[in-house]
């Protein structure tokens, strides 16, 4: 099984990467981008039958800063 944790600053938290990534784009002459926020995709391989609240307590208590960061989850 995968577990794949997609973690993303929380709203309101400032973004250096995303707006160094944006105005590169602008640079390079790709007009329309109006804000980039920049991420982070973990993928866990787990055993089967490993339970969502495992994933959800490895996210709290080490993947993820909850303070600055949400993060959704999916098990495949």
């Amino acid at each position: 099984m995968k577990a794949i944790v997609t973690v993303m600053l929380k709203n309101g938290v400032l973004d250096p990467q995303g707006e160094a990534v944006k105005s590169a784009l602008s640079v390079l002459g790709f007009s329309g981008v109006n804000g980039v926020r920049q991420g982070k995709v973990i993928e866990l391989d787990i055993a089967d039958g490993t339970d969502e609240s495992q994933v959800n307590e490895m996210c709290s208590r080490l993947l993820v800063n909850s303070v600055i960061e949400s993060y959704t989850l999916d098990i495949l």
